[in-house]
């Protein structure tokens, strides 16, 4: 709009930038969602996709978050060409303050959108000091990484998103729309329209099978406690706890556009309140501390004599308590170095599970110093058989990707989880590097077997191996037959050189319970060592 005598100058008003801003939000966490979807349609319909389409588009989001990409660098010593990305991320931090938090982040947004504290009569007060937790957990997280661990990674909010909708709020959905279509096709004239609408959504949208993964209440209930967590403060997330924010809040201090209370403040206070981070404080004088503010334009809106301004400069340095200081740093090294010495101790060893079953290619020895915990290859996995382990990848593998064959199996047909890692923790073999990949071996339990333990017939782990030479063969023996004489049976028998531990073969064993057909995977990932279930 005109302002004043210069018509041809566009002003754009607070309340004006304030709107554009919600608008910023909603287009980048639909862009977030189609990103996800997208790439389950694409992989669920391809599996097979070659390496190239994850670099253009599935894998921007976690590309432009420079703590994931920076504690990854510093963990695997090795930079990744999309790291490119995070680079933008820090650039425009450096200009425009966190704008990010406030205009891109999804997690921010969808604090934003649920004011919990709003709903309270009795809103509790946080202490400031805790603003310094955030600082903790990012010195942390780079310390470890130094060292490299990157277990802290599944507090980054770009992770905590994608690891919620894979395990529980897609499959959630996808249980819902299940039970929506069970009781709309017992209406006769609906049944052709609700199988219509299946075939369109399955496997474009949804697997074919309803999805299941383990211990899905426990990420749901992270993501729901931190939305919660806003009935102590708004955003208390982006606030106190987040370390991504923590990080692009120390480029933020020092910001080339920053929000600036002038001299002709009424100090009516009315900005107070508004703000979501309550970066503007009141010590005397009302300013705003730049490495809290998110660029929101609410205080700008809600300020009565125009007082608020954003003006182009560096922004002036103001420190705070709760700002990185000489006590913190030590204590965050002391707090990495603590916990590094705890995962190497003996009882960490002793309560270690044995050696889970990994992605297809992964390398023993550096997978938890690349992962970043996003769990992305679960998500595009056809069969379901990548669950996100808590107890079963160990203590530092917390959140890591592990292969569970009773649930799914690794498609033969399929390298869609190294297509999809963003900084190939899981390499981007072609198709057929990865057929020839050894995650593991099978091991036949002849107690459980059907045909050794019980003389009855069953061959379906021989019938399901997709081996072009077939990695188990069926030895033709003479049973008893029960009534006296005998009769043919063939028993499986594994042959270990030509297995490639897919699993698919303990995954359609009719016996229930833990099936007769195991893959074994040796200690530290190699084959020539003890397995995961204790054999040898």
């Amino acid at each position: 709009m005109a302002k004043g005598g210069n018509p041809g100058k566009i002003v754009i008003s607070p309340s004006q930038w304030v709107k554009i801003r919600k608008i910023s939000q909603i287009i980048f966490f639909i862009i977030f969602l189609v990103i996800f979807f997208w790439s389950r349609r694409e992989f669920y319909l391809n599996p097979s996709i070659e390496s190239g389409f994850k670099e253009k588009f599935v894998n921007i989001p976690l590309q432009l978050d420079p703590l994931v990409m920076i504690a990854q660098a510093i963990a695997s010593r090795k930079i990744l060409q999309g790291s490119i990305l995070a680079v933008f991320t820090l650039i425009l931090t450096f200009i425009l303050g966190r704008v990010w938090c406030g205009w891109f982040c999804p997690m921010g947004t969808i604090l934003e959108w649920v004011p919990i504290r709003s709903w309270k009569k009795n809103q509790p007060s946080v202490p400031e000091w805790f603003r310094g937790i955030k600082y903790v957990l990012l010195m942390v997280i780079l310390f470890s990484a130094i060292f490299t661990n990157l277990t802290l990674l599944f507090l980054d909010p770009l992770t905590i998103g994608y690891r919620t909708l894979t395990t529980s709020i897609w499959p959630g959905l996808d249980k819902v729309v299940t039970f929506l279509e069970l009781q709309l096709i017992k209406v006769p004239f609906l049944s052709a329209a609700v199988g219509g609408f299946d075939s369109l959504i399955r496997p474009a949208i949804f697997p074919a099978h309803p999805a299941f993964y383990r211990f899905g209440i426990l990420f749901f209930g992270f993501f729901v406690s931190l939305i919660a967590l806003n009935a102590l403060a708004p955003r208390f997330w982006c606030r106190y706890v987040c370390p991504l924010g923590g990080m692009l809040g120390l480029l933020g201090k020092v910001s080339l556009v920053g929000c600036e209370i002038t001299s002709g403040c009424s100090t009516c206070g009315k900005c107070l309140p508004a703000c979501p981070t309550g970066a503007i404080k009141d010590q005397g004088q009302i300013y705003c501390d730049p490495g809290e503010c998110i660029m929101c334009m609410v205080c700008a809106d809600n300020c009565p004599v125009d007082t608020v301004k954003f003006p182009f400069k560096i922004s002036k340095f103001l420190h705070q308590p709760y700002d990185i200081e000489r006590r913190k740093a030590l204590l965050s090294v002391g707090a990495a170095a603590v916990g590094l010495g705890f995962l190497e101790t003996n009882f960490i060893g002793q309560v270690q599970p044995p050696t889970p079953i990994r992605p297809p290619g992964v390398d023993y020895d550096r997978f938890l110093s690349a992962c970043i915990r996003c769990g992305e290859c679960s998500t595009v996995c056809p069969t379901n058989a990548i669950q996100m382990a808590v107890l079963d990848g160990g203590v530092e593998g917390f959140w890591t990707p592990v292969i569970v064959p009773r649930i799914g199996y690794c498609d033969y047909s399929c390298q869609a989880c190294g297509q999809v890692c963003p900084v190939e923790a899981i390499p981007p073999l072609s198709l057929e590097e990865k057929r020839v990949q050894i995650i593991g071996k099978a091991h036949i339990d002849r107690d459980r077997c059907l045909p050794w333990a019980e003389n009855q017939e069953c061959i379906v782990c021989e019938e399901m191996c997709p081996v072009p030479d077939k990695a188990i063969e069926l030895e033709l023996v003479e049973v008893p037959d029960g009534e006296g004489g005998t009769k043919s049976l063939q028993r499986p028998v594994v042959v270990r050189k030509l297995c490639i531990g897919c699993g698919i073969c303990e995954n359609k064993c009719p016996v229930s319970g833990q099936a007769a057909i195991q893959i074994w995977v040796p200690s530290g990932g190699n084959q020539n060592g003890h397995n995961r279930r204790g054999g040898q």
